[in-house]
């Protein structure tokens, strides 16, 4: 006896649908079944986190004839978490969800959280000297370099250098223009991108390894996303992604309208 499978395809309405979902936080047929009492997360990028001073982000693109993945990558300081990180989050209909185990319940997720910046480092170097406030989330005048991930690297810690790149150093309780702990990612993100950036095999972590990937889109014109009269499938950014990821062909990326996806334009980590 022959088995005979079906090739499956995708149309740009599927995807569409995916990423409305996404945006709404709410859980595709793509999830794993799971139990009654599990917990399913389905994120969307967020540039106006309030627990997140936004640093970069971008877009990747992955698909064949059946597959399709998009990737969402986000880095920033989270000003909770004392922590400097990476966040991806996958929207696709062939994604190894994250699943975190507990005997009452699993916590099924979208999203991949990498860190940069590890709480450890963050208290070696925040500054020791003066008031209450200027040694809350400030560098110390005196550290040379900090470890991101494994690598150690240089720090700049004069405040004109930020300010030319468009930040702005904190005025109250700060008398010695100390540089803030998510001024620093952001400097990197200026002037140093691949140091806080995803590697392709970060990316790859959680969708097939022999996907091909399209593209990356660096910058991009995006919509709020506590807008929610206004979902990605109404979206010319999303409209674009969907028809690059079913023609499999880079050359429909041609937005209209002008890239805003810059850290500068979105107020974040504010709370």
């Amino acid at each position: 006896m022959t088995l005979m499978t079906k090739t499956m395809t995708f149309q740009e309405t599927e995807i569409l649908e995916q990423l409305d979902l996404a945006f709404n936080g709410n859980p595709s047929k793509y999830y794993p079944i799971g139990r009654p009492e599990d917990i399913k997360y389905n994120f969307f990028l967020d540039l106006e986190h309030g627990y997140c001073e936004t640093a970069g982000n971008r877009i990747h693109l992955y698909a064949d004839s059946t597959r399709w993945v998009i990737v969402f990558e986000k880095s920033g300081y989270q000003n909770r978490e004392n922590s400097a990180e990476i966040e991806l989050d996958y929207v696709g209909n062939c994604i190894d969800y994250p699943i975190d185990k507990y005997p009452e319940r699993n916590y099924i997720t979208n999203a991949n959280n990498i860190i940069l910046i590890d709480p450890t480092e963050f208290e070696r170097i925040e500054n020791k000297d003066g008031e209450e406030m200027e040694t809350f989330e400030l560098i110390g005048q005196n550290i040379k370099e900090i470890k991101i991930r494994d690598t150690h690297v240089e720090f700049d810690n004069n405040y004109k250098n930020y300010e030319k790149v468009g930040i702005d150093i904190r005025d109250y309780n700060n008398p010695k223009n100390l540089i803030g702990f998510g001024d620093f990612i952001r400097y990197l993100h200026e002037t140093n991108p691949t140091s806080i950036s995803a590697t392709e095999e970060e990316i790859r972590k959680h969708i097939p390894k022999d996907i091909p990937k399209l593209i990356t889109i660096n910058d991009f014109h995006f919509v709020s996303a506590y807008d929610k009269t206004n979902p990605p499938s109404q979206q010319e950014t999303y409209q674009l992604i969907a028809k690059i990821l079913t023609t499999k062909n880079i050359t429909n990326w041609k937005p209209t309208q002008k890239p805003n996806n810059c850290w500068k334009n979105w107020e974040s980590g504010h709370l």
